[in-house]
């Protein structure tokens, strides 16, 4: 029995990643399970990048993808079904903060997708591979 389903998508491609969440939904709604989405941001940290960005330049992109995240979700599963994810956005390098974000949130679960829109037919993303190469968890990947 699965417990929790985490979705990893990437807010920045659009309408790229609906088919995987709309997946991860089904995957999740089966088994009775919590569905998670996560996005995930990369890190401006290093202080000679981050010194190019406004002091607040990070709480505001926070704040701007949580929003996106939740506008995917309703427009894809609808509000109702939205008002019940666990929406997360996370920092860092995506293929590590999907794994701890699965961690945390004791995923039996993740769903991703596998797409480098030019060579899908070939080849998973790097993050993608990356993940399924390090999950202690099933990961389900969406083509």
């Amino acid at each position: 029995m699965t417990n929790a389903v985490l979705c990893a998508v990437d807010i920045s491609n659009g309408d790229l990643d609906t088919h995987v969440l709309k997946e991860a939904a089904k995957l999740a709604d089966q088994e009775g399970a919590q569905l998670d989405v996560v996005t995930v941001l990369p890190d401006f940290g290093e202080s000679w990048v981050s010194g190019f960005f406004e002091s607040d330049f990070h709480d505001k992109a926070l704040e701007e993808a949580h929003t996106k995240l939740a506008e995917m979700c309703v427009s894809t599963l609808g509000a109702d079904r939205n008002e019940k994810i666990r929406h997360v956005v996370a920092t860092g390098t995506a293929y590590q903060e999907i794994l701890k974000t699965a961690d945390s949130a004791g995923s039996d679960l993740i769903v991703i997708g596998a797409h480098k829109p030019d060579l899908k037919d070939y080849l998973l993303g790097p993050n993608a591979a990356r993940v399924v190469r390090h999950s202690d968890v099933s990961v389900y990947v969406v083509r």
